[in-house]
């Protein structure tokens, strides 16, 4: 049968809905408060969980909240709740909340309810890794808010950035809710009205344009020739300025101006370090939850370390190594040695990345200066009396460099 979670500050309950859960061959967990239902959940995915939604410590609207946001609402959550509190019951709800049990709660209304969101448990996925919910950052909370205001176009728009940036996700946050967003590689092979007409309503994605042949490029064009018809948004990345487009990758230079229309930069992930925990936290959760590895969790000090590292490869040299470390990791939690470890086993794996030599010269000396520092960054573990050290600069003006190239800076503690 299956798992259940039940948490709830009142004994009395807790024992009842145990007694009668297990009487139909269920396996009980029980936490009284937020806090044990944190710790329970972080080992295991039960099958459901019946929340309360008043406790001493965390209410279960926050404790939905939270798990919404981690990417750990991977299960039916009902909602439980006394007299005077459906309407915040019905609110659950709208956060992710299956439905709700109103206190005294009738055993045939608790074994039907139990019932219908088992049968529904199957349907519930771990949530894709989004930035819907992040922010802590100036540079993607700035993002957000104009991606927002550019959802209200219909233009075709070009996202350009450095590569491993993971484009789609910052792609999928101008789809309406319930919009369809269709990556165009799935479709790019057989390229047709049929298959274009899956996108229809939503976002059509093309992935970095730099890498398309001419054969994805001839693809591309009968597709965005027909977007209209569909009421279909284009939302392409490049890697490289439109000039290099035509120039380099022999586009149609027509091609390259319609999918220009509006065009959006996008920071790199150093210039919103102040997410990485965040993002490694979440990447964590889904490979816990989809079985990938067995359950881990980060500490605290290996949550500072993914912050202060540079990120050359961006978010998808953080998958990498967020992957790396579940599988690799010795104990349930991961910590700084173990991060340690696998950002340099990573940084000595990875070929020095190109410099454009073909750039003016002010900005060819500025990617030189950026590399440089990521590579001392990343060496000295964010600290930032040995980067000095090693640059021969001193410390003012390190920090003055670093924030002039966008880089983090580094820890400040050490004397």
């Amino acid at each position: 049968m299956a798992q259940i979670l039940v948490v709830d500050d009142e004994v009395g309950i807790r024992e009842l809905l145990s007694e009668i859960l297990a009487d139909e061959g269920h396996q009980v967990l029980v936490a009284e408060n937020a806090g044990e239902a944190r710790r329970l959940r972080e080992n295991q995915k039960p099958d459901l969980v019946l929340l309360d939604i008043w406790m001493p410590d965390t209410d279960g609207i926050s404790l939905l909240k939270e798990w919404a946001a981690s990417g750990q609402l991977g299960m039916p959550v009902v909602m439980m709740s006394g007299h005077g509190t459906i309407e915040t019951a019905v609110e659950a709800t709208r956060i992710g909340a299956l439905d709700y049990l109103e206190k005294p709660i009738a055993m045939q209304r608790l074994l039907a309810t139990v019932k219908r969101a088992l049968r529904n448990q199957e349907a519930v996925a771990p949530r894709e890794l989004s930035l819907a919910t992040l922010g802590r950052s100036p540079a993607l909370a700035e993002m957000r808010k104009r991606l927002a205001q550019l959802a209200q176009s219909g233009a075709p728009l070009m996202l350009r950035g450095e590569r491993g940036m993971r484009p789609e996700l910052f792609a999928r946050l101008l789809a309406a809710a319930g919009a369809p967003f269709v990556e165009a590689r799935e479709v790019m092979a057989g390229a047709s009205s049929e298959t274009l007409a899956r996108a229809a309503g939503g976002v059509l994605f093309v992935g970095d344009l730099a890498l398309l042949g001419r054969s994805d490029q001839k693809n591309l064009e009968f597709l965005l020739a027909r977007t209209d018809k569909h009421k279909a948004r284009v939302v392409s990345f490049a890697s490289v300025d439109a000039r290099t487009l035509i120039e380099k990758h022999e586009y149609d230079s027509g091609m390259v101006a319609r999918l220009s229309e509006l065009v959006l930069k996008l920071p790199a992930l150093r210039e919103f370090a102040e997410d990485v925990p965040d993002l490694a936290a979440m990447s964590l959760v889904q490979l816990v939850e989809t079985r990938a590895c067995a359950p881990r969790r980060f500490s605290v000090a290996a949550l500072n370390a993914l912050r202060h590292h540079s990120w050359p490869g961006n978010l998808a040299e953080l998958d990498s190594v967020v992957r790396n470390l579940a599988l690799g990791a010795l104990d349930e939690d991961i910590g700084l040695e173990d991060v340690e470890r696998v950002v340099a086993a990573h940084a000595a794996s990875s070929p020095p990345p190109e410099i454009a030599l073909d750039r003016p010269y002010r900005e060819a000396r500025e990617a030189f200066e950026r590399l440089y520092f990521q590579h001392l960054l990343a060496r000295e573990n964010g600290s930032m009396s040995k980067v000095a050290e090693r640059s021969g600069l001193e410390r003012t003006h390190l920090y003055r460099k670093l924030k002039a190239l966008g880089l983090p800076v580094g820890r400040r503690e050490e004397s």
